[in-house]
């Protein structure tokens, strides 16, 4: 046995015939000899004598001999031999483990679900199979893709595999599902409420006790739903939405508003409107606005101590009551049935009313002095399940608080008077119509796609030839005022004792007529100004010319005056010419342009004018004034061309079709764009006015220290002289266009057209005839003028002689013997 041999070769005391250094696995032969044991062989041979050989194990399962177990069988290797077993899933008939060959193989399959019944966990079902098993699903499960023995629920209801009906929806559950309805729905008589063929009807939750709806809202039921809308006549309370489950709401009177005036009269009526409010109910709206049109008519009747206020606030209080009114009627009316109704009071305070929840979308309403035609589909919110709601309140007794508010016409009223040089008159408007007031369940009404009409009936009335007639509404001003605007409103036609307006939005209305005046030329201002023109061109023509020619007076001063005269010369000949050449925008534009350049570099030389005249007075201790020579050579022509041309260009380009006007070819007056030229004038008026008091305060300083200096006193007193001009010219006549407002308009109107008509005039005036060297130089030109006429004169006899001399002697002897004694 292998423990012998392992025995006999490690000790000492075994027998000498048998080798001590056999290894293990083996045993002795003899004393130089040792055998593997069975199941072991070494590279030798079974038996060998090397002392180093091993005896190692021999795999009975693997090649060469691969031991055959037979079907459904495994050969398992051991130390020194082997063994057959059944392969998984398959067992023994015998119920052994394992067997030595394949003639003792009954291997046969097992059943590894009746063995192992917890193979498969959850709802899944073990399924035995040749040497194995699988886990399956019952046909409302399906396998987990984690793990395979495990089955997981089918939803149904995510997958389609339901057929519930759309008035339920699925609920699903371990191995199935259920058809349950929805909130708000339950099953139709007969109908189970889960399985598949459950159907459902909507749940009428408005007729639910006690009602789910606040008391102050109307439950409005919804497919599968509800909403709570305010009740007719109540308005939403501040932090709630409109048509929710928990919307609240408030009342809404004229209660609400604060009593703006101590009048005992609106005492009187807030008491009643009290009362009104505490009675209200909805079933008895009518009754209601009944007594509240009755409340109106007689307050309008009764306020007699607010006519002694003042205008301003007797519009105040009526706005407000107006503003009030159209909010509490269009509120209560919401709780009116369908249909058309009138109310009427003693006093002629009426109100139309028309409530409907489908029908004609186009509505009339008639009162006594007015009619409205308007389109539901403009003025009915879309987002709005309640009833359409049109109502039309005449209140005559406003008139007389409103009639002589002010008048504000939109842009393109006033542009046609402006076109056709009329302005309105200081005499307050007329009220030919009352006043009515529209309004609609929506209050968003400030910009209608079509416009709404409205036909006024009035007294009779044929407007003069000073005299318009506007459609217009009240405006309301944050001071709680307000104005008539005819803004968004338009007269589509007008007869004697009616007129039909067309308005963009809803408010109160009526007809007036407002007084206005032409703009008349004054025939005496316009032969003033061509005469002074005129008058003006002679003198800018010879003023210039003198400049150009006189080489004596030839210097910075005179280069000056010179571009002075060419600008104001240009500029008063276009003006003669071509202002009212208005047919033709594009060239009244051009004339305009030019017209705006031509004078704006009139004024820059007239501030480099009035500059050079101090600088030089300044300088009147320095013999030499070639400094300030250089310095205005320098600035001069930049300046004084350079700048106006600036500022038309920015103008030009910023608002290029206020150039010209339906009247004129000058600026418009819209948007201050007549400041692009009042802006740069008044500057130059300014600075020169500046600029002649520094003069005037160097000048009596100088005369204050004068010296025998004969030279220097004129030349002082020139200065002064000269800048008392400087003014006059450059700076008064335009100083009283500015200040042609009020009631002496008209004399300052006059001074402007005089003065600066001579403008011309005084130029030459002062730089020319009151100039010595100028009137030298005129002199000169005068001999000079004279002296050539001499001798043209003389060279004339000269060339008769000659000619008489040289006639036939026949004419001389003919007429010899007469003169004969």
């Amino acid at each position: 046995c292998p423990l012998l041999t392992v025995v006999s070769v490690l000790s000492p005391f075994a027998p000498t015939d048998c080798a001590r250094w056999c290894p293990l696995n083996s045993r002795c032969v003899n004393a130089t000899a040792c055998r593997c044991s069975p199941g072991f062989t070494s590279s030798s041979g079974d038996v060998f004598t090397n002392r180093l050989e091993n005896c190692d194990d021999i795999d009975e399962c693997g090649p060469p001999l691969a031991v055959s177990c037979g079907k459904f069988a495994n050969c398992q290797n051991t130390e020194g031999s082997f063994y057959c077993e059944c392969s998984p899933g398959y067992l023994l008939a015998s119920g052994a483990k394992a067997f030595r060959n394949e003639s003792e193989n009954t291997c046969q399959d097992m059943d590894k679900c009746q063995q192992k019944p917890r193979l498969c966990k959850g709802h899944s079902i073990c399924i035995n199979t040749q040497g194995n098993y699988t886990c399956g699903c019952p046909p409302v499960l399906e396998l987990n893709l984690s793990d395979p023995n495990v089955c997981s629920d089918v939803n149904e209801c995510t997958s389609g595999q339901n057929p519930c009906h759309n008035t339920t929806h699925c609920l699903n559950n371990i191995g199935s599902y259920e058809c349950r309805c929805r909130p708000g729905w339950k099953p139709i008589p007969g109908s189970p409420n889960g399985p598949n063929n459950t159907v459902c009807e909507d749940v009428d939750e408005c007729s639910f006790r006690p009602p789910v709806c606040h008391n102050s809202t109307v439950c409005v039921n919804t497919v599968g739903s509800y909403r709570c809308r305010c009740r007719r006549g109540w308005e939403l309370k501040p932090g709630f939405q409109n048509k929710q489950m928990n919307t609240t709401c408030q009342g809404s009177w004229l209660s609400d508003l604060p009593l703006l005036l101590s009048s005992q009269g609106l005492s009187n009526f807030f008491k009643k409107v009290q009362v009104l409010r505490r009675d209200f109910k909805p079933a008895l709206a009518q009754d209601t606005i009944q007594g509240l049109i009755e409340g109106v008519d007689e307050l309008l009747q009764t306020l007699l101590d607010l006519e002694a206020l003042p205008r301003s606030e007797q519009r105040r209080v009526a706005a407000n009551l107006l503003a009030g009114l159209e909010d509490v009627l269009r509120n209560i009316s919401q709780a009116l049935p369908d249909g058309t109704l009138t109310f009427s009071a003693p006093a002629g305070t009426d109100l139309s009313l028309k409530v409907q929840e489908q029908g004609d979308r186009n509505v009339t309403l008639s009162l006594n002095q007015a009619k409205m035609l308007l389109s539901l589909d403009e003025v009915h919110e879309s987002s709005d399940s309640g009833p359409s709601v049109v109502g039309l309140v005449s209140t005559p007794g406003m008139a007389k608080f409103l009639a002589e508010a002010p008048l504000v016409l939109d842009h393109k009223q006033q542009a046609v008077l402006r076109e056709h040089k009329e302005l309105l008159g200081e005499v307050p408007p007329v009220l030919l119509s009352g006043v009515v007031s529209a309004f609609v369940s929506n209050k968003d009404t400030q910009n209608l796609g079509s416009p709404v009409t409205f036909i006024f009936s009035h007294h009779s009335v044929t407007p003069g030839p000073t005299q318009k007639v506007f459609c217009v509404f009240w405006e309301h001003s944050q001071d709680g005022g307000g104005h008539w605007s005819t803004t968004g409103c338009r007269m589509a036609a007008t007869r004697d004792a009616s007129t039909t307006c067309q308005c963009s939005h809803l408010s109160s209305f009526a007809v007036l007529m407002a007084h206005s005046h032409v703009q008349e030329e004054d025939p005496v201002l316009v032969v003033i100004t061509y005469v002074g023109l005129g008058l003006s061109l002679l003198c800018l023509l010879l003023a210039a010319l003198t400049f150009l020619l006189c080489k004596a007076i030839q210097n910075t001063s005179t280069s000056l005056h010179l571009q002075l005269s060419i600008c104001l010369f240009l500029a008063h000949l276009l003006f003669l010419t071509a202002i009212d050449q208005t047919k033709i925008k594009l060239l009244c534009a051009i004339i305009a342009g030019a017209l705006h350049y031509l004078y704006l570099a009139s004024f820059t030389w007239m501030l480099l004018e009035g500059l050079h005249l101090f600088l030089t007075a300044r300088n009147l201790m320095v013999v030499n004034y070639s400094s300030v020579s250089r310095l205005m050579k320098r600035l001069m022509f930049p300046v004084g061309y350079g700048v106006p041309a600036l500022i038309v260009a920015i103008s030009a380009a910023s608002r290029p079709s206020l150039y010209g006007t339906p009247i004129s070819c000058w600026l418009h007056p819209e948007k201050m764009f007549i400041w692009s030229f009042l802006g740069p004038v008044c500057v130059v008026i300014s600075v020169n006015l500046v600029l002649f008091f520094m003069t005037l305060w160097i000048l009596q300083s100088k005369l204050s220290s004068l010296n025998s200096d004969v030279s220097t006193l004129q030349n002082t007193r020139m200065l002064t002289f000269k800048a008392t001009a400087q003014l006059l010219i450059l700076g008064c006549t335009w100083c009283l266009g500015l200040l042609q407002v009020g009631p002496a308009a008209r004399v300052m109107a006059y001074l402007f057209t005089i003065i600066n008509s001579l403008q011309g005039m005084f130029i030459f005036l002062v730089y020319c005839l009151l100039s010595q060297q100028v009137w030298e130089q005129y002199r000169k030109w005068f001999r000079r003028a004279r002296k050539a006429k001499a001798e043209s004169e003389k060279y004339t006899l000269s060339s008769r002689a000659v000619s008489d001399a040289s006639t036939p002697n026949t004419v001389g002897s003919r007429s010899a013997p007469t003169a004969l004694p």
